[in-house]
């Protein structure tokens, strides 16, 4: 349990990371004209994402979850994997990248890094997917994993819609 906490803290502190980042970008795109749309549901979103990384410690610790190596040593790699595939976003949309939805009125859209697989259009969220599912599984908090991948699946089909939107006024197909 005590390198599992360490694994929770981990991830949360990359989540302050990627605040701190989220911030200096969304200023960024706000001062060239950014235009934030999808409010609403940001809230959700972080109070999900807030009891994802408390709900998996403490359904560990007050339903006695085991650590089962060939299941835990499989969901750590999937989680280490989505964490690269989260930075690789982040570092492919440059100072674009923000937790919220903020587009820049004139700027084309991406196209490098994950952002050039055409079959994959939106790479950051296959990452957040992956991490939902995989963080608790780590040590078989499985029912944080599903309640957190069914409530996800319906806030992404909100937020895919919402920046699929913002992205279409602008003459862009949909990303």
């Amino acid at each position: 349990m005590t390198w599992y906490l360490v694994l929770i803290l981990l991830v949360g502190l990359e989540r302050l990371a990627e605040l701190v980042v989220s911030k200096r970008n969304a200023a960024w795109s706000m001062a060239r004209g950014g235009v934030e749309t999808g409010r609403g549901h940001y809230p959700w979103m972080v109070l999900l994402h807030t009891a994802l990384l408390a709900g998996a410690p403490l359904e560990v610790w007050l339903a006695g979850r085991p650590f089962l190596p060939e299941l835990g040593w499989p969901m750590l790699v999937l989680v280490v994997a989505a964490q690269g595939l989260r930075w690789w976003c982040i570092t492919a949309l440059g100072p674009r990248w923000n937790t919220k939805v903020i587009v820049v009125p004139g700027l084309p859209l991406v196209t490098r890094g994950p952002y050039r697989l055409t079959w994959l259009r939106h790479p950051n969220y296959v990452a957040v997917v992956v991490e939902g599912f995989a963080l608790p599984l780590v040590h078989t908090a499985w029912v944080t994993a599903l309640v957190f991948t069914v409530l996800n699946a319906a806030l992404l089909t909100v937020r895919i819609r919402t920046e699929n939107a913002a992205l279409m006024p602008a003459g862009r197909p949909a990303t």
